[in-house]
């Protein structure tokens, strides 16, 4: 167990036992809350995890270390931020599939580009930013949060390569 997970854990034990002493009918409701979201999202979970154990039993670990690892360079980089830019879904999506990439070669910097060009870019939920807030705003965010990702991965390259 981690420590992310141990402080979940505590996190969630205080706030089970505050809402015991506030109001029982609380913690009851709030459990009932959360088992419907972990059904809901358990679809979802599986399929993330599944996908990142295919990359990491498939992909050949020289296949991920010439494309996105160390050695692969600035390209290496603009590749990952092409994936994490067209990689759909939230968080328990992108996150197995970066933990296989890393865990199979990719470098530093590729990791941070994918992340960061996941959460800036997210090509998946263009039709809905361009729906609600129009496609004149939607460029304006786009263009102007474009170069970060291949940036936080040069400076992730240039400065952490030799501790991750």
């Amino acid at each position: 167990m981690n420590l992310a997970t141990l402080a979940m854990i505590v996190i969630a034990a205080i706030l089970g036992v505050i809402a015991y002493f506030k109001e029982p009918p609380l913690l009851l409701s709030g459990l009932k809350s959360g088992g419907k979201m972990f059904w809901d999202v358990l679809p979802l979970l599986l399929a993330a995890f599944f996908i990142a154990g295919l990359i990491q039993a498939m992909v050949p670990k020289e296949f991920i270390t010439k494309w996105i690892g160390k050695e692969a360079g600035f390209k290496g980089i603009l590749v990952a931020c092409l994936a994490g830019g067209i990689t759909p879904g939230g968080p328990y999506v992108s996150f197995p599939i970066v933990a296989a990439l890393y865990k199979n070669g990719a470098g530093i910097g590729a990791i941070v580009a994918y992340v960061t060009a996941w959460s800036l870019w997210a090509g998946g939920r263009l039709p809905i930013e361009i729906g609600l807030i129009g496609p004149k705003v939607t460029l304006i965010r786009f263009v102007s949060t474009f170069i970060f990702p291949p940036i936080a991965g040069l400076i992730a390259q240039i400065f952490f390569a030799r501790i991750a």
